[in-house]
């Protein structure tokens, strides 16, 4: 799943969430017309401050509208929550820390459902026969955004299953929340005066519809499944069509450890390295030969399976987000990424004005800002050799630290640059995701404390581009 959360923790249970359009946008209203009193009201007790205490004030004034916010989003859940999470991780590049941590805030770790509340959405997917030859677990395996996953029995074969059942109406709400989040940071002035952010929700809206539509969710998850038939590195669960549904999505139960788990942990640096390289080549598989994207990176879609003899798995769940990516975008797109790894510079801008990154009549020091933006992104895969090492980022055997870097803290502050110096315009949209995925990625192998050389991995990939 998505941003899932173990349901074991939470002993308290959601008895029922406001699924109606209207209910939701009386709440989010609601929320909307405080945040905006509360801003009138800022505006009179901050007038006579100095600029430093104004900005202290006005960082409690966004820190108090996210404790609202969280407080509320216990009963709403959906679209919310999840596109709270999409914009957040997008929006690093290009909103305050504020706006950032605000939207960090509509993913407040809901409990799930209670029986009670789930169950009546269960039986309205699942003819009584189907229901009759399951034993289903009461206690949520799992809860997230969009719905929770149950596990259950097949009666018959004592086969495990889990269930992933979608909370009620979240589909019919996507675009009143989505509107609610805009008018929200909009009247928290949140959101930059030059920056075009339509392309950007639309994004998400097409994405946030999808993720609602388990029956291609299925199919997704199927085709990743035969993608990787045979390929023992990867595990896949696989669709049971029996007991699924438009709602309801039904797979195999598939054991593993999340990354940050004390036993995956504790493995030898060599079995964690093997772990992040066989990661690493899945995301490039998916970027420069299959064209096909997961762009839902979060922690819990990914487990480990841990082999007594040392060949560990990587078990990959939830593939509702998952794009397909035409070649007029990913060729350019991947020529960015040679041009970039190789310091090759006429290559790099090329592409770059292909996708209309940069234009030609474009300010000359904003080509060059970005080009050492993009330049940076591929540090962990330069040479030892590579005048980008000037700080011995990379190892004498060009292994790579995944965990001690500064890099992402580096990318952010050129983006800064960038968008706050430039009025930089809004990217390809559909960059917003691939993005995110780049970002999970990094974050993945960092876990891992991963210790590789990248650059051989990559080279297969990038060899291939003309």
């Amino acid at each position: 799943m998505d941003e899932k959360k173990s349901a074991k923790k939470h002993t308290k249970k959601i008895e029922k969430i406001k699924s109606s359009v209207f209910s939701r946008s009386l709440s989010l209203a609601k929320l909307t017309i405080q945040a905006g009193a509360s801003i009138a009201q800022h505006g009179v007790t901050t007038a006579l401050k100095s600029k430093e205490s104004k900005e202290e004030t006005w960082k409690q004034l966004l820190q108090s509208q996210a404790q609202n916010i969280s407080a509320e989003l216990g009963e709403l859940k959906g679209s919310l929550m999840k596109a709270g999470q999409m914009l957040s991780m997008y929006g690093e590049h290009f909103l305050p820390p504020e706006a950032n941590e605000l939207l960090k805030s509509l993913q407040h770790d809901s409990p799930p459902l209670s029986w009670e509340a789930i169950e009546p959405t269960l039986k309205k997917q699942l003819p009584p026969e189907k229901l009759a030859l399951l034993e289903i677990e009461k206690e949520a395996l799992a809860s997230a955004s969009m719905g929770q996953v149950h596990r259950a029995r097949i009666k018959a074969t004592g086969e495990s299953i889990v269930l992933k059942i979608q909370y009620p109406n979240v589909d019919r709400a996507i675009d009143s929340d989505l509107r609610a989040i805009k008018t929200l940071l909009g009247t928290l002035k949140l959101l930059p005066k030059d920056f075009n952010m339509d392309p950007v929700f639309a994004e998400v809206r097409e994405m946030l519809v999808q993720e609602t539509d388990y029956e291609l969710e299925a199919r997704l998850t199927e085709d990743f499944h035969n993608r990787l038939a045979g390929d023992n590195r990867f595990v896949v669960p696989k669709v049971i069509r029996e007991f699924s549904g438009p709602r309801i999505l039904a797979t195999t139960f598939e054991r593993g450890l999340r990354a940050d788990d004390s036993l995956i942990q504790s493995l030898p640096q060599e079995r964690r390295n093997r772990l992040a390289l066989n990661f690493l080549d899945l995301y490039f598989k998916e970027i420069f030969e299959w064209g096909v994207v997961q762009t839902d990176p979060h922690a819990g879609n990914y487990r480990i399976r841990i082999d007594p003899q040392g060949r560990d798995q990587l078990v990959l769940f939830d593939f509702g987000a998952t794009r397909s990516y035409d070649l007029d975008f990913l060729a350019p797109y991947r020529r960015m990424v040679k041009g970039s790894l190789l310091n090759d510079r006429d290559l790099f801008m090329k592409a770059a004005m292909d996708l209309k990154f940069v234009h030609d009549n474009d300010d000359p020091v904003l080509k060059q800002v970005f080009e050492e933006f993009c330049f940076e992104t591929v540090e962990p895969f330069i040479e030892y050799t590579d005048p980008r090492n000037n700080q011995g980022q990379i190892a004498a055997d060009g292994t790579y630290d995944w965990k001690n870097t500064t890099l992402p803290q580096r990318l952010s502050r050129k983006v800064f640059q960038i968008i706050r110096g430039f009025h930089f315009r809004t990217p390809p949209r559909e960059i917003i995701f691939l993005d995110r995925k780049t970002g999970g990625v990094f974050i993945f192998l960092a876990v891992l404390r991963a210790k590789v050389r990248g650059r051989d991995l990559l080279l297969k990939y990038i060899e291939r581009i003309s």
